[in-house]
């Protein structure tokens, strides 16, 4: 018999602004104590070096985790251009460098050919599995690492700020499976200098800003008390970017039993809705001739 996890049973999403230094996985340990939660999870994984955005799932919110996965993020980074590192950030061994300096017209010419539908080769040192194993073991371990090139949709991609002649800073939009590190890397090949990422900061995610974080030092003092239920978002929240639907109390009851049931909607047949019945989010499916079909269950 499995054990059963101890905990309350609590739904909603916490957005965290994540320190430096933390791993993601460490941060939602952290939340998940201080909440007193029976399960939790993160949408998108964020470097150990780098801040910014981070979406908690908890309880019955981790369904969700899907949705904010999948959207669009977006970041604001900063390059060291003529070093190129192993790890393609600061953190790495230096690898190469080149004396040469690109202009700011140099970098924006460069930038157009990132943007749009492109393929992308992640980091060596990367959660990416080959063979079963994560790229970044074998990379630590000597091995030679062959990562194959990945599909990527970038939306934005432009240079915001030019601090000195060595630092770019850049911002980017781009949908799931972008590292920003690569996009560092390459940029540095296409100008024929080298680059590596020096700091990176998530600044929004699906429908979460960062004015919607709060940070670690901020909720644990409440930590084990229903206080810190006030920095708890609505489950609801993390499908804002889906079509919405609504059901009758009959239809309540098919959907808590997996059932197709009735759906009041303007969403287009064959759509993925969510729907909900008295604002409480009960479900996600298909929605087909009037009714929903669903996929997940939410019980609130």
């Amino acid at each position: 018999m499995g054990r059963t996890r101890k905990g309350r049973n609590i739904s909603g999403w916490i957005i965290i602004d994540k320190p430096n230094g933390m791993t993601s996985s460490a941060v939602v340990n952290k939340v998940r104590w201080a909440f007193n939660a029976k399960k939790a999870g993160h949408a998108g994984t964020l470097d150990p070096e780098a801040t910014g955005l981070l979406a908690i799932a908890l309880g019955e919110a981790t369904k969700t985790i899907p949705y904010i996965t999948d959207a669009e993020k977006a970041y604001e980074f900063s390059i060291e251009l003529g070093i190129a590192t192993n790890t393609d950030d600061a953190e790495g061994e230096v690898v190469a460098t080149c004396p040469k300096r690109p202009t700011n017209a140099e970098i924006i010419n460069k930038l157009e050919a990132f943007i749009g539908e492109t393929m992308q080769v992640p980091p060596k040192f990367s959660a990416v599995k080959i063979n079963g194993e994560r790229a970044y073991n074998l990379a630590r371990a000597g091995e030679e690492v062959k990562i194959s090139a990945r599909p990527l949709f970038v939306s934005e991609l432009t240079l915001i700020d030019r601090p000195s002649v060595n630092t770019a800073v850049l911002k980017m939009t781009c949908g799931k499976g972008g590292y920003v590190r690569a996009v560092a890397r390459d940029l540095g090949q296409a100008l024929g200098c080298y680059a590596h990422v020096t700091k990176l900061r998530r600044i929004w995610s699906g429908p979460f800003e960062l004015e919607h974080s709060v940070t670690l030092e901020t909720i644990e003092p409440f930590a084990k008390t229903l206080d810190i239920d006030k920095y708890l978002r609505p489950l609801e929240d993390g499908l804002a970017d889906l079509p919405k639907g609504t059901t009758n109390s009959e239809g309540a009851t098919k959907l808590q039993n997996g059932n197709p049931a009735i759906c009041f909607t303007d969403a287009e047949f064959g759509d993925e809705i969510w729907v909900s019945y008295e604002g409480k989010a009960l479900a996600i499916g298909q929605f087909r001739s009037g009714e929903i079909h669903p996929n997940r269950v939410i019980v609130q």
